[in-house]
């Protein structure tokens, strides 16, 4: 199979040479996402070309849905206003709103003007919903059926859609109200009698979500019920669309990046093809901070300045204690913060978790210590190093998997992201109190060993 960088070079060389058939029978035999990875490797002019051949096989909008949010930009600037419409104009609501994020300011009201009626007036309710709510990922083409049809007419009416809906999976069935009263699966319906009544095929009171609950709660219930779609509804309980398990996927892709991004200082759109200067103007305040935990860490050091000076071995042992700290701390921060995510933990089992995250560390600190105080005494022969650092190890532990599970949950009941600056919170404590409890110890001992 050829790599995209040889698949390029033969579509650039057939474009280059004007054998548009034989580049759009090859683009023709390629999947969209493969077509996708293609286009960051193209100049402006051969983006277009390659659009206009993807458009004329319907295929363009497919092809874009793939490509990274970062690289959308580029293929922006290769298409006028009326074919970005155009291309655009075939997408369903949810990823349309994605798209039109993207598209330059100065140009977006144009780019808009220009999409069919009902899209823009889609377009114009979907913007209502607010940022990360279920309504902002939902599509609204569905198939719905009226309870008193029999199940062959349904299956007719299935039949009269074609392809045109985005997933048949399920099949809705409303009231006059359009009030959403039961879900009748494909199969059910295929396996049915033809003159049974859909309202004793369905599944009545199936699980929905309401327009406004949060995208995360929303791909935690599908997973939970183990679902392919889940309907959407309004207050009173009138259904507005869907959200497709494409989409769940898609919403747990941003959520788990944005913990993992959050954790590491980082913002969303800081991304592998962001600008060089883009991606240094959005980490350079974290490094600012991060530099000022590491002068507070230092500051604890230089209160124990006369202590290191007598022992100079002290020195070598700090980063064993400040390290193993900082990765029970991730740890604990790391199994919390993915259960919050996934909502495994409610606030009566919050101080469970905290307690467990504390012994896993105390017990760990007591191997670690053992580990680490033989080491140092075989390698220095000075018991008041193996000492400190066996008492150290185990402080530190349990004081890391304490702050590594108790963080991201004092966040979550601030109402903040558990993973936005839990990290740096974390490290920086689990840091100094390693450096405190390490070189405090060893100066006790060593004052008593004087006196």
């Amino acid at each position: 199979m050829a790599t995209p960088q040889v698949t390029s070079r033969i579509l650039r060389r057939l474009l280059a040479s004007g054998v548009t058939g034989r580049a759009e029978r090859l683009l023709g035999r390629m999947a969209p996402s493969d077509v996708a990875l293609l286009l960051p490797e193209l100049t402006p002019d051969e983006i277009r070309a390659v659009i206009e051949l993807l458009f004329r096989q319907r295929r363009a909008a497919l092809a874009l849905r793939e490509l990274p949010n970062e690289m959308l930009p580029l293929v922006y600037d290769a298409l006028a206003d009326q074919r970005l419409a155009a291309v655009i104009g075939r997408l369903e609501i949810d990823d349309l709103l994605e798209f039109v994020e993207f598209i330059p300011e100065d140009r977006r009201d144009s780019v808009i003007e220009r999409l069919p009626e009902d899209k823009r007036e889609e377009l114009r309710k979907a913007e209502l919903y607010s940022e990360s709510s279920a309504g902002r990922v939902m599509t609204t083409s569905f198939i719905a059926l009226d309870q008193k049809m029999r199940a062959q007419e349904a299956i007719d009416s299935l039949r009269e859609v074609g392809d045109g809906s985005e997933a048949v999976l399920y099949l809705y069935v409303i009231d006059e109200q359009t009030t959403l009263v039961g879900v009748v699966p494909l199969r059910r319906l295929v396996a049915s009698p033809p003159d049974r009544l859909i309202s004793e095929i369905m599944i009545p009171d199936p699980v929905s979500v309401s327009a406004d609950d949060d995208q995360e709660e929303v791909a935690n219930l599908v997973a939970r019920f183990d679902l392919l779609a889940v309907p959407v509804t309004d207050v009173d309980g009138r259904m507005l669309g869907l959200i497709t398990v494409d989409d769940v996927i898609d919403v747990i892709t941003e959520e788990a990046t944005e913990d993992m991004y959050h954790l590491a200082g980082l913002t969303e759109a800081d991304r592998v093809f962001v600008p060089a200067h883009e991606s240094i103007r959005k980490r350079l305040p974290w490094m600012f901070l991060n530099l000022a935990t590491c002068f507070a860490a230092a500051w604890v050091v230089g209160l124990f300045e006369r202590t290191i000076e007598q022992v100079v071995a002290l020195a070598i042992f700090m980063p064993v204690v400040a390290g193993m700290g900082g990765n029970g701390g991730t740890q604990s921060l790391t199994v919390i913060t993915r259960a919050i995510a996934l909502g495994e933990i409610e606030f009566s089992s919050a101080f469970r978790a905290v307690m467990k995250e504390l012994a896993v560390g105390l017990v760990l600190g007591i191997a670690m210590g053992i580990c680490s105080a033989g080491i140092a005494y075989l390698w220095h022969a000075d018991p008041i190093i193996g000492v400190a650092l066996f008492s150290a190890m185990i402080l530190t532990l349990s004081v890391a998997g304490l702050m590594g599970a108790a963080v991201p949950l004092a966040l979550k009941a601030l109402k903040q992201d558990p993973a936005l600056g839990a990290g740096v919170i974390v490290t920086t404590f689990t840091d100094a109190f390693a450096f405190f409890s390490f070189l405090g110890i060893a100066t006790l001992l060593m004052d008593r060993v004087v006196s």
